[in-house]
């Protein structure tokens, strides 16, 4: 009777656990709605978006050195002089300008738009982690969701196998030692589940910190991204547009032109000004009030000849540094080739594992069914039904994470090349334009009317 019980239970039970890592309800939320969540919730871009700002303005401070400083000076004096008192009062409207520095302005400008421009590349690799982190953050909670199903689905087979074993020992059929073994593989499986539970929780506030938000249901997961036709163009790809590499080429370049700067430092520099001042002199003793206007126009040439070794320092550091940004270069283009090779790398391993166990999975599918006919006659024990059962759920539990293997080392390799960003992955929204900040900016705007436009771009950016 209870044979013939245990065979009616079986197909239904076979059929709970291996639908436990496929039956998975409608989604609604996308990887895409993830990564432009991720995007648009970044405090990390939004720094750095304020970093490349302040970029811009150094460039602007940069090109406002070549142009005239207008200032107002106002004074007054008091004297007392063999007991008379008497006092000045003089306003005047001052202007300077460096005439001729011998190129020092113009290589500043020049590092400033440098920096610029490393600044710039530099956001884009922000970019990178912060897509990169969502889409890790997609992959988990999804993953761990479909473990948490895989369970629950456990625990609710191993509590039939359970109750079945138990039946079977009322009729004397198994001994307390497999009803034993029973009890100990439903026990193991709920504390499987409660820490599978936890790591869907830990992975929901993972998603939250990245996107702003806890995921609701997510889509099935879409196709991977298209890969190069070889390794060999990933890396090509990689060391012609990584924004890493980009970076520390502007800043190789900014650090060769500041060695041309330190030794422009020993050039003379031709200054100019005037003055327009209007004074008013009075003396109790005379008590007679003398009002002056007086106009003023200097020239002025200037050479350090001796600085106690400082400019020569100077001119040394920057050689350092140019030579350390040289290094950096070629171990950032070392480093990205290495991280386009063991990206590729990953995706073959995983793409050899989902192979590999979906061979398992058959077999160990067949053995569980074949074993669990074997137990109904008495030719196994309770013991290996279960073991067979653990098989065919680690078997599965191991596809959920080479999926999302897989998945991910194809986002990392675009990462990798420096391809992982909105515009590129063409999520169709509104991206941040770098350039706009600078352009309101380049000049040193003064008037209103240039004010204005900049008005109009920091409102734009929501920072107004």
């Amino acid at each position: 009777m209870f044979r013939n019980r245990l065979k009616v239970l079986q197909r239904p039970l076979l059929a709970a656990l291996l639908a436990g890592a496929t039956a998975l309800p409608a989604y609604a939320e996308s990887l895409a709605d993830t990564m432009v969540a991720a995007y648009r919730h970044s405090a990390l871009l939004e720094q750095n978006r304020a970093v490349l700002r302040a970029a811009d303005e150094d460039a602007a401070t940069a090109l406002a050195q070549l142009r005239p400083i207008v200032q107002w000076v106002a004074g007054y004096t008091y004297q007392n002089i063999e007991g008379f008192d008497g006092n000045s009062a003089s306003i005047s409207l001052q202007a300077s300008m460096t005439l001729y520095d011998w190129g020092r302005n113009a290589i500043a400008i020049d590092i400033a738009k440098e920096s610029v421009l490393a600044t710039r590349a530099s956001l884009v690799g922000v970019e990178q982690d912060v897509l990169l982190g969502a889409i890790r953050a997609y992959l988990d909670v999804r993953s761990a969701t479909e473990q948490v199903e895989l369970q629950q689905n456990s625990v609710r087979v191993l509590g039939e196998e359970q109750q079945a074993a138990t039946d079977r020992f009322d009729v004397g059929e198994i001994t307390q030692t497999d009803v034993s073994q029973a009890d100990a593989a439903l026990a193991a499986a709920r504390a499987d589940l409660a820490s599978a539970e936890g790591d869907l929780e830990v992975a929901r506030e993972s998603f939250r910190a990245a996107t702003g938000k806890f995921p609701n249901k997510l889509d099935p997961l879409p196709p991977t991204p298209k890969l190069p036709a070889s390794l060999a163009s990933a890396r090509e790809i990689g060391q012609r547009t990584h924004p890493l590499i980009q970076q520390a080429k502007r800043e190789a370049a900014a650090s060769e032109l500041g060695v041309a700067a330190a030794a422009a430092e020993r050039n003379p520099e031709l200054t100019g000004s005037a003055a327009l001042t209007k004074q008013t002199n009075k003396t109790q003793a005379t008590g007679s009030s003398l009002e002056s206007d007086v106009g003023s126009v200097s020239l002025n040439m200037s050479q350090t000849i001796y600085s106690g070794g400082r400019l020569p320092s100077a001119h040394r550091r920057a050689m350092a540094q140019r030579d350390a940004t040289r290094s950096s270069l070629l171990n950032t283009a070392r480093q990205v080739d290495q991280a386009v090779g063991t990206s590729w790398a990953n995706i073959d391993v995983a793409n050899a594992q989902i192979s590999a166990i979906d061979q398992q999975i058959v077999s160990a599918r067949q053995a569980f069914q074949g074993v669990r006919e074997e137990a109904t006659l008495g030719a196994r024990t309770t013991l290996d039904v279960l073991e067979a059962e653990q098989i065919l759920l680690q078997a599965m539990a191991d596809k959920i994470t080479a999926v999302a293997n897989l998945q991910l080392a194809h986002y990392q390799l675009l990462s990798s090349m420096g391809l992982l960003t909105v515009e590129n992955l063409k999520l169709g929204i509104p991206t941040y334009d770098p350039s706009a900040y600078y352009k309101a900016v380049k000049d040193a705007p003064f008037t209103s009317r240039q004010g204005e436009s900049l008005d109009r771009v920091l409102r734009s950016i929501g920072k107004k």
